[in-house]
């Protein structure tokens, strides 16, 4: 709080407001009205929307953190999916895509 009457400031008003809806509907509360929130942008502003928001983070991403970031998240995440599914994981699933391919 600040100043002397113990007044807030409209940050820390928020955050105890969000804090007592969390503690009277808990945190799967936010993901059902996120769920909900972003339903209804997709119905009403389509894939087309989201597609450019991602554009957009993509490219202020690559201008804070440049190239070499992605390059580098990517690889954490094949190491994390080839922890999660084994070695022999991305052999099996170029198989199928091959297989697949052929038919």
């Amino acid at each position: 709080m600040s100043g002397e009457r113990g007044e807030m400031t409209v940050r820390q008003a928020g955050k105890k407001g969000g804090e007592t809806v969390k503690a009277r509907y808990g945190s799967e509360h936010y993901v059902r009205i996120g769920k909900k929130g972003g339903e209804t942008v997709a119905r009403e502003r389509g894939p087309e929307f989201f597609a450019e928001i991602g554009r957009k983070g993509g490219r202020t991403v690559r201008e804070r953190r440049g190239p070499e970031f992605f390059a580098e998240i990517g690889r954490k995440g094949g190491e994390a999916v080839k922890a999660k599914h084994g070695p022999e994981y991305y052999s099996r699933i170029r198989r199928k895509a091959t297989r697949a391919e052929a038919q």
